[in-house]
Formats: C-alpha cells, sequence, structure tokens
C-alpha cells in the first residue's frame, strides 16, 4: 500500500524549524518505516500564518505547530498562546502547569467546541525579550513608538507602554529591520536571536524578560487525525514529547551561554522601579483577561495558584 501522507505547517521560518520543528518530523517519518510520510512546510510556504488553523479545519493541511494567539486560534483561551505576560518563568513552568494543574484539561476542553480540529499538546519555547536595531530600551518611557515584531498576547500587553506591535510575514521581519520600517522584535530569547540571524541587525537587548517560556502546540485536523492507525498515533504523539525535550534544552542552554558569551548584542536593563511597575501592571492585566470568559477565567486562576505554589516551595523553585 502507498505511504500515508501528510502536510504540517509550522508557524516557523526554516533557520528556526530546523531546531523546534524538523527533528521530530525526521525521526517520525524514520520510524513510521514507509507507513507514513509527513511533508513539513514552513512559516507562509502553504498558507499565511494568520490563516494556519482555517487551513487546517478544512483539511488544506493535516496538521500545525503554532501558538494560538499567532495563528489567531478562534477558541477563548488564544489569549495563553505565545508569550501569555509573566505566566511563566522557566520552561518546566509550561509542562508542570499542562500535566499537573489542569491546563491540559481546559485545552482539551476548549478545543472538542471547534469543528474538525483535534488538540495534542503544548510545550515550552523560550523567553520573551526584546531587541532593538538602534534604539535602546532603559526604561519604559523608551517603549513609546517602537515598532516591534512579535507574538499578539505579549503586543497586546506592551502596548500600554506605546509599543506598537506590527504583523509581517516571518521571512520579511530582517529585511524590515534593516530598512527601518521595523524598530525590533518582542518574540523570542537569546537562542532564537542568535540562530536566525536576528542578533545580526539588532544592536541591543533588553536583559528583563517579559516571560520565561513561550506557549506552543500542536494540532491535527480531525479527519485525517481519526484515519491514523492507532499505533502512529503514538507514534506521533512519542515524537512530539521528544521535540519537547529537545527544544526545551537546545533553548535552556544556549539562552545562558549566550547572555554570557555572546558578543553580538549590548544587554540593557530596564530600573527597578520600571520593572516592578510592569509586574504591577501584569496582574492587573491577568485580571482584565479573567474577565473574558468563564474558561479564560479559570485559567488566570491556576497560573494565580501556581505562581504562589512556587513563591511558597522556595529554592530552587523561584
Amino acid at each position: 500500500q502507498a505511504p500515508i501522507r501528510w502536510r504540517l505547517q509550522t508557524y516557523s521560518g526554516a533557520p528556526l524549524g530546523a531546531h523546534v520543528i524538523k527533528p521530530q518530523i525526521e525521526a517520525f517519518n524514520a520510524a513510521a518505516n514507509g507507513e507514513m510520510e509527513i511533508e513539513l512546510y514552513y512559516a507562509d510556504q502553504l498558507v499565511p500564518t494568520s490563516e494556519l488553523f482555517r487551513a487546517l479545519q478544512n483539511g488544506t493541511l493535516d496538521a500545525i505547530q503554532s501558538d494560538e494567539a499567532t495563528m489567531a486560534s478562534p477558541v477563548d483561551i488564544a489569549i495563553f498562546g505565545g508569550y501569555f505576560p509573566f505566566s511563566a518563568r522557566y520552561s518546566l513552568d509550561v509542562a508542570a502547569l499542562f500535566m499537573y494543574y489542569g491546563l491540559d484539561e481546559i485545552w482539551n476542553e476548549a478545543y472538542a467546541d471547534v469543528e474538525n480540529v483535534t488538540y495534542l499538546s503544548t510545550g515550552a519555547w523560550d523567553p520573551l525579550h526584546i531587541f532593538t536595531v538602534d534604539k535602546p530600551i532603559r526604561s519604559l518611557a523608551d517603549m513609546n513608538g517602537l515598532r516591534v515584531f512579535g507574538v499578539p498576547s505579549a503586543g497586546r500587553f506592551l502596548s500600554r507602554y506605546g509599543m506598537i506591535p506590527v504583523t509581517v510575514p516571518w521571512d520579511d521581519v530582517e529585511v524590515q529591520m534593516r530598512t527601518g520600517d521595523l524598530d525590533g522584535v518582542a518574540w523570542c530569547g537569546f537562542t532564537e536571536a542568535y540562530e536566525v540571524g536576528w542578533a545580526d541587525v539588532c544592536n541591543y537587548a533588553l536583559s528583563n524578560a517579559i516571560t520565561g517560556a513561550w506557549f506552543g502546540s500542536y494540532f491535527a485536523n480531525t479527519q485525517s487525525w481519526n484515519a491514523f492507525p492507532p499505533h502512529l498515533q503514538q507514534l506521533y504523539r512519542t515524537t512530539i514529547d521528544q521535540s519537547h525535550y529537545y527544544r526545551n534544552v537546545w533553548y535552556w542552554g544556549g539562552e545562558a551561554k549566550l547572555r554570557v558569551e555572546g558578543e553580538k548584542l549590548e544587554q540593557t536593563q530596564l530600573p527597578a522601579e520600571d520593572d516592578a511597575q510592569v509586574s504591577v501592571d501584569a496582574a492587573s492585566f491577568w485580571d482584565e483577561i479573567a474577565q473574558e470568559s468563564e474558561r479564560a477565567g479559570r485559567v488566570v486562576q491556576i497560573l494565580k495558584t501556581y505562581v504562589a505554589n512556587m513563591e511558597k516551595a522556595g529554592y530552587p523553585y523561584r
């Protein structure tokens, strides 16, 4: 029999995709032993990133990898995808929130309301720092008027300081920073900035992180998923877990190494009073989001409980 063929598109461009998705797809294709082959496509190659969810739903794509906010997922917890301010300090926070605190059940519940889309798994990516070309950020006032490419959840929060979130195709980001159409990016951490070449364009990095880890998820077209033999479904889930592990180690090791040994970016820092104000503003932002739906309120309460537990647990957790 001819192998089953899937088309998967990720939110990431090819340089980043080499780490966040390609190893998983290569491992799955090898382990499937000719029964199945997944064709991998990077950001905007088949459909624009903003249309990923619709393309998955109508069967143009069999699977996708993205955060909910970037692809405008039509669920009431989409705001928590990508970089939700201060929801995580470390990458392991994401896994713990989903495994032990109930976010996995809430995500499954939310997507059960959506036709022809099956939610599979969420994992952590890198922390969010702001990288700028020629305008260093040394205070909250310095954010005013900066045009930055970034994840919508973080952009919505940062806009209260006058930052202007801009959406462009991923492959156009570097060009637009070179031409001056973008002042920088609020999209990633140090590992990614160096890997994709943005550290070659930007001169400054704000060392204060808006959050410690990105929430990214895997989804499948329900018809495609149900046509999958159970042993291949399990294999796919196993390679997703493998991807979560690889990505966490790759990001975590790179962040510290590049902050200490990297020579391409001058690091700046907010004054203590500005950093404290951001934390206060994040708390009020959480309360605003909690009012948007009953389910969003449950997520915010889980985040509050988790943060409180980590603070009470003390070293080495906080």
